[in-house]
């Protein structure tokens, strides 16, 4: 299922509304990228693919923006653990960024 998710700049986060409710993965910017802070999605929201769908977004987000990744959120350091494209981009799973950190 295809879903929108925003930038929600002023409360830094990317947000999908379904049903009356939000799932968001809260960010920080940094110079040259983006951390990922905290991802939450509603109980009532399980079991419909938004916890897929957030991190490829945000994921290809930052790629697309020329941001590299600081996965602090282990659901998104897992999920980059399990998709291996993503990984380049990271600067907890690539040695060359690790001056980032």
């Amino acid at each position: 299922m295809d879903y929108t998710i925003i930038n929600n700049e002023k409360d830094k986060r990317f947000e999908l509304h379904l049903d009356g409710y939000v799932a968001f993965e809260q960010y920080a910017l940094f110079e040259g990228g983006i951390s990922y802070l905290h991802t939450d999605v509603p109980k009532e929201l399980e079991g419909k693919g938004i916890a897929s769908a957030i991190p490829k977004y945000i994921l290809d987000y930052a790629e697309n923006n020329n941001l590299k990744v600081k996965p602090y959120c282990p659901y998104i350091k897992a999920y980059i653990d399990k998709h291996q494209e993503y990984q380049a981009n990271s600067v907890f799973h690539n040695p060359e960024l690790a001056n980032l950190e």
